[in-house]
């Protein structure tokens, strides 16, 4: 079938992509779903760091890719082999598909899983298959999903089956932003009620955190950004203190603020030096997590005296830890009790055609989330 999509045509162009074009909205050939896939009618994409990570070169991928990880649609078709999903389902996409055969699928780890990883790596899905064409020429999938289009072919293994009556532009941030975000709490973290956190980088995942640090029952909630608007909705989605990042004074204010940091310290900014400030506000026995992904050749000087001598513990977290089929449907279940309000994170709709438009205003920090619906 036919379809149109945005396609990454090659990484690191300037902006402002208003200009530039990095995305292409083309038409391509769809191929039906082979064994174990999935064809779904995308019905909304959401705009992700992630995206304009790779659209600016920190992370690398393969080119030309058909872009996009956080979705949410219908399933229109399914394939031989999957007999657990039916045309009409909705789902939400997932952007690590997990084999659920090796080592950190067996573990209870799908995030970490090795062959999701390998195909997400190469742009195929987790066949090995790409089932986008255009003009006889293959492109490559985005992390196993390529949201940014009409219609999508992924592996049942990518999809997590939803209720039909939550709306399904608020679905798609379920996908990555909640997972990543909540997930970094209460799972990688596994913070405890009564616990003291800082949240540094109030992006859409940054913010879903902070959302899961007070559905935890956090006592104290830090959120620190360099925008002050971010500030001031991090304020109204529940945080006890704010302070700008680009105040020289930031770490001593926070320490100050805490009596020595807080327990739990979240990095969700993406740079060294932010992780860097999540790690000096951390207290004494306290953890810093991190799930931002800077540019591969970037490092942390972890001082290693204090490491030990403060049993402070310092620890990666991808799709917060997260076991898809579980937490989707109980991060959904808080939702609907008024305890996570995700819709709060939604700040634009977009149509297809107005695409790098909005990673401008991401890449400036002028979003939370921007969704393209169709």
């Amino acid at each position: 079938m036919k379809v149109r999509a945005a396609i990454l045509e090659r990484i690191g162009v300037e902006p402002p992509y208003a200009q530039s074009r990095p995305l292409t909205i083309d038409e391509v050939e769809l191929a039906p779903p082979g064994e174990g896939e999935v064809l779904v009618r995308v019905a909304a994409a959401g705009l992700c760091h992630s995206d304009l990570s790779v659209i600016n070169g920190d992370r690398p991928r393969p080119t030309p890719m058909a872009l996009g990880h956080e979705a949410a649609g219908v399933v229109e078709q399914v394939g031989p082999g999957v007999h657990d999903l039916a045309v009409g389902d909705h789902v939400v996409m997932v952007f690590v598909p997990s084999c659920g055969h090796c080592q950190p699928c067996a573990e209870g780890r799908p995030a970490l899983c090795k062959p999701g990883a390998a195909a997400n790596t190469v742009g195929t899905l987790l066949s090995g298959a790409r089932r986008i064409r255009r003009h006889g020429a293959e492109i490559n999938h985005h992390l196993g999903v390529s949201a940014f289009a009409e219609y999508a072919v992924v592996s049942r293994r990518s999809l997590v089956k939803i209720d039909q009556d939550l709306p399904l532009e608020q679905a798609a941030l379920f996908g990555c932003a909640v997972l990543t975000g909540v997930g970094a709490v209460v799972n990688t973290a596994q913070m405890r009620a009564g616990a003291t956190a800082a949240v540094i980088g109030l992006g859409g995942v940054g913010l879903a955190a902070l959302l899961g640090a007070r559905a935890a029952g956090a006592s104290r909630i830090i959120a620190i950004d360099l925008a002050e608007d971010k500030l001031k909705l991090a304020k109204e989605l529940g945080a006890t203190d704010v302070f700008n990042a680009g105040s020289a004074d930031c770490v001593e204010a926070v320490r100050a603020a805490t009596g020595g940091g807080v327990e739990f310290a979240f990095e969700f900014a993406g740079s060294v030096r932010a992780l860097e400030l999540a790690y000096r506000i951390t207290r004494r026995g306290g953890m810093t997590v991190t799930a931002g992904l800077p540019p591969p050749d970037a490092a942390f000087p972890l001082p290693a005296v204090n490491l030990v001598a403060e049993e402070r513990t310092v620890k990666g977290s991808y799709i917060g830890t997260c076991v898809p089929m579980r937490d989707i449907p109980r991060y959904i279940a808080l939702f609907r009790q008024g305890r996570l309000p995700v819709d709060r994170l939604l700040t634009s709709r977009l149509r297809l055609d107005e695409i790098n438009e909005g990673f401008d205003r991401l890449a400036r920090g002028e979003a939370i989330r921007q969704v393209v619906l169709f």
